[in-house]
Formats: C-alpha cells, structure tokens, sequence
C-alpha cells in the first residue's frame, strides 16, 4: 500500500511537472499569428459530445498571442499615429509656404498689372489711357498755343508793317510839309523883298 500511495505520489508530482513543462512549453512556443494559434488550440482540443475541451496551456498560449498581437497592432498604431503626426506637420508647412508663394504671386501678378498714381493704385490699362488723354490735351493745347502764336506773330508783322507804312508816309508827309513850308517862306521873302524894294522906289 506503501509503494501504492508512492507511486501516486510519483505518477502526480511527475504528471504536475509535465503539466508545468507544457504550460511552459506553450508559452515559450515562438510567436504565430492569432488565426494559427486558433487553428492550433482547436486541433488539440478534445471532444465531450458538443463541446471542446481545451488544455489551459493552449489557453494560456492563445491569450499570450492575443497580448502580443495586441501590443503589436497598438505599436503599429502609435507609430502610424507618429508618422501621420510628421505628414500633417509637414503637410501644414508645405501648406504654409505654398499659401506664402501665393501671396507673393499675387503680389507680383498685382504689381504686373497695376501702378501707384498719386497714392492712388489704378489699373495699367486706365493709367496708360490717362496718360494718354493727357498727352493729347497737352499736345492739343501746344498746337492751339502755336496757332494762336502765329496769329500774333501774323498780327503783330501786319501792324509792324502797317506802322512802318503810316510811318513812311507820315515822313513823306513831313517832308512835303516842310518843302511847302520853306516854298512858302521863300514865297513870303520874296513878297517881303518886293514890298520893300516897292517901297523903296
């Protein structure tokens, strides 16, 4: 009875420490895939009518790849998260300098196309038609100015001439004027001298 009991005690410390072993064993199985480990632990499954009797070290082994799986995926995550983190960072600031080469774009496209006129900003097109009315009007105005001016000059070389003609004949005038005047003052010491010689004689 002795060696019975001692055998039992034998059979179950050797059965605990094979149970431990492929508790072990199962654990420290190398890692597969959830869906192999699945596969696996229903494979060694037994069978009680309906239902499937698992070993806890199965159990324990499939619980360990769902850990590792899930640590891996939320790993993969974080990770994936970081990576999105730098794209939208990088993203924004590519955003950022794109918005600032518009900006500068605009600038330069704005400049090409409008000019500053009296603190005033007005389109190239409407300027260059101010100018231009501007330079018409003041081309307009010279032209006028030069007509008037030879008018004036036409005007003023008449009258010149005109005076210079009055003054001729307000000369010859003169001259006449005075030819008669000393005809006349001849005429008159003449008379004189007759009259005196008359009343001499």
């Amino acid at each position: 009875m002795k060696n019975i009991i001692a055998l039992l005690i034998c059979l179950l410390a050797s059965l605990g420490l094979f149970a431990q072993s492929a508790k072990d064993a199962a654990l420290e199985t190398p890692p597969s895939t959830l869906k192999e480990r699945y596969l696996y632990m229903k494979s060694k499954a037994q069978s009680f009518k309906d239902y499937k009797v698992i070993k806890e070290s199965v159990l324990d082994g499939v619980w360990k790849i769902s850990q590792d799986s899930l640590r891996a995926k939320q790993a993969s995550i974080a990770h994936l998260n970081d990576s999105l983190k730098r794209v939208n960072g990088s993203l924004q600031k590519s955003n950022a300098i794109i918005k600032q080469k518009e900006e500068s774009l605009a600038d330069v496209m704005h400049a090409g196309t409008h000019v500053t006129m009296l603190g005033i900003d007005v389109l190239k097109s409407v300027f260059i038609t101010i100018a231009f009315s501007i330079i018409a009007g003041l081309v307009f105005f010279v032209v006028i100015l030069i007509g008037r001016l030879k008018m004036v000059h036409i005007n003023l070389k008449d009258k010149t001439g005109s005076l210079d003609s009055t003054q001729r004949e307000f000369e010859e005038y003169k001259r006449k004027a005075m030819e008669k005047q000393t005809k006349l003052s001849r005429e008159l010491q003449d008379e004189r001298n007759k009259m005196q010689n008359q009343r001499s004689s």
